[in-house]
């Protein structure tokens, strides 16, 4: 379950979600966040996404960034994905292109994916729990791939 968002006070610009790292379904995550047609289409290029590192046998993502926070018009989604596991002969090219930051990623998904090798290096997911502007924790949503077979939106 999405917990309800927090807010920092100043000089946050708007709630985050808790700390810590929140489970949720993709299902769970379109209900909660693709509340306007732009959260809509954004959610739809998560969407994409998430199928494609599934196909390549990726079993955990996480999501970041001003989508899942109260910003009433997010320009984009953050997140990361556990690579253990993932083949990399079906995986997108694109999410393996960091060119000109990461626009290949951002044309054809709405946001942007970074790979990620959990437990060894965790870093990247403690600097999506940091809220920006205040360095505060915050919270971010993990979501198992494995528990969304069979599942539709």
């Amino acid at each position: 379950m999405i917990p309800e968002f927090v807010d920092l006070g100043a000089p946050a610009p708007w709630p985050v979600l808790p700390p810590g790292i929140h489970d949720a379904t993709l299902a769970e995550v379109s209900v909660r966040f693709a509340t306007t047609p732009h959260r809509t289409w954004l959610f739809g290029g998560f969407a994409r996404v998430v199928d494609a590192l599934s196909r390549a046998g990726c079993k955990t993502v996480f999501l970041d960034g001003s989508f899942i926070t109260a910003k009433p018009h997010p320009g984009d989604f953050d997140g990361c994905w556990d690579l253990r596991g993932v083949d990399p002969m079906r995986l997108d090219p694109v999410l393996l292109d960091f060119k000109d930051k990461r626009a290949a990623q951002k044309a054809k998904y709405f946001g942007e994916m970074f790979a990620v090798e959990l437990p060894h290096s965790p870093g990247l997911l403690g600097f999506f729990q940091t809220e920006k502007f205040t360095d505060q924790p915050k919270g971010i949503i993990r979501i198992s791939l494995d528990a969304q077979k069979g599942a539709t939106l």
